[in-house]
């Protein structure tokens, strides 16, 4: 595994946790070269629904904000022009805001989102752990990273990049309990040791969303 100089490294806001029934209400994007920001994408989107204050008094985004914003087809077209075929980064967006947006994309375009991906939450766990959490939050703390205007995604994609870069330190010169950690060759999630019908095997952490195994 090794840090990538370019990249898109993005985020969203939702009215829930659900990945199937819930909305975007906000998408934000950097554009990364050469590890520096050349260019950023953001957007408020409509999500043709009340959103919940267990939502707003996260992120802030309130129904009167949204009033007037592009519905999610368009914000995910101008999103999807502006990613291109641009290897995708964020913080646990395997499990969360690519469900989101492979379901739109799906829904909207019958199209799926085939762009490859680096999880920062499956790196900090690679390489970091020793941590007792691997939040966005946890890790900005850690490297003493500011955290203020988190839970916006704009903010959140800045924060991020910075623990991204801090990152490819550890994946540079990693320590002796990263080293004796297994990555997943598919998502780079954690492989555990399990025990099957034909004895001990390595599957991946992220099963049943990934199914890779290997002999131990």
């Amino acid at each position: 595994m090794k840090h990538i100089p370019d990249y898109v490294i993005f985020d969203l806001e939702t009215t829930g946790l659900d990945t199937d029934n819930d909305a975007v209400i906000e998408i934000s994007a950097l554009k990364v070269a050469g590890g520096e920001i050349v260019d950023e994408f953001s957007t408020l989107v409509d999500p043709q629904m009340h959103i919940p204050y267990s939502a707003s008094s996260v992120n802030g985004i309130t129904d009167d904000m949204v009033k007037g914003a592009p519905v999610m087809e368009t914000a995910l077209r101008d999103f999807l022009d502006f990613i291109g075929n641009s290897v995708l980064v964020g913080q646990n967006i395997r499990r969360f805001d690519l469900m989101f947006i492979g379901r739109d994309a799906e829904r909207f375009f019958g199209k799926t989102i085939n762009n490859d991906y680096v999880d920062t939450l499956f790196l900090a766990r690679r390489y970091l752990p020793e941590l007792e959490s691997h939040s966005l939050e946890s890790l900005a703390y850690h490297y003493d990273i500011s955290y203020e205007g988190a839970h916006r995604a704009l903010a959140d994609c800045h924060i991020n990049k910075l623990v991204y870069d801090r990152l490819a330190e550890e994946i540079a010169n990693p320590s002796e309990a990263a080293l004796k950690l297994k990555a997943c060759p598919v998502c780079g999630n954690l492989l555990k040791k399990r025990t099957g019908k034909f004895g001990d095997f390595l599957g991946c952490a992220s099963y049943p969303d990934c199914k890779y195994t290997r002999d131990c």
